[in-house]
């Protein structure tokens, strides 16, 4: 197996676009060696708890620019065939407690599902991923035990954890999402399309 380390936050568009560009490789090619691994680093980590507003949060960081801001995406979105439902996304959650159930879920070996998850619940639902319930649900669909991630999210467990592990991709030079790490050298950013993925695997396959 070779390792396939991605730093995302389910808040990036970009993330949502590269997962499902990755995942159409993957299931074009199904005896695919990578092994999968997701890492923290949040886009936002200023924002309050509650999150913010999405629009009032594209006025403060776009200025005049903000009605424009999502039309690359956009684009993008419609170019891949990959449902963006911006319309009803009404907040940009804090992302730590959704980081702090990726740390958990790979503990079980369900942080692929559980990020899919986030992404939908986001960018297809419109739901806020700050809020317990919605996390929580996100856990129970993945296989994960909701009583326990319910409790453990009303802890500060594994805080310092993820903070941790978020300061040191950024020691590492990643600045960016969604960045990924092949075979931890190898460094691959942006959503890139799945006709790429698959020249990868079968690159790996053919060496």
């Amino acid at each position: 197996m070779i390792t396939l380390d991605i730093f995302a936050d389910p808040t990036c568009p970009w993330c949502y676009l590269a997962k499902a560009q990755l995942d159409r490789a993957l299931e074009a090619r199904p005896g695919h060696p990578f092994l999968i691994s997701w890492h923290p680093f949040q886009l936002n980590p200023t924002l309050p708890s509650e999150g913010m507003d999405r629009g009032a949060w594209l006025r403060a960081r776009f200025g005049a620019q903000a009605d424009q801001a999502d039309l690359p995406v956009l684009e993008a979105a419609r170019t891949a065939g990959v449902a963006l439902n911006l319309p009803i996304i009404a907040r940009v959650p804090n992302t730590l407690n959704a980081h702090r159930l990726l740390h958990w879920a790979g503990i079980e070996g369900a942080q692929t599902a559980v990020m899919a998850g986030l992404l939908r619940a986001y960018w297809r639902d419109g739901q806020d991923i700050g809020q317990t319930e919605s996390l929580v649900k996100i856990a129970a669909d993945a296989g994960l035990e909701p009583t326990v991630i319910r409790r453990l999210l009303a802890t500060d467990a594994d805080i310092d954890t993820i903070s941790s592990r978020a300061a040191h991709a950024r020691e590492r030079g990643i600045a960016s999402v969604p960045t990924f790490i092949l075979d931890t050298a190898h460094v691959i950013t942006g959503a890139q399309p799945a006709k790429l993925w698959m020249q990868i695997i079968d690159e790996i396959a053919a060496a």
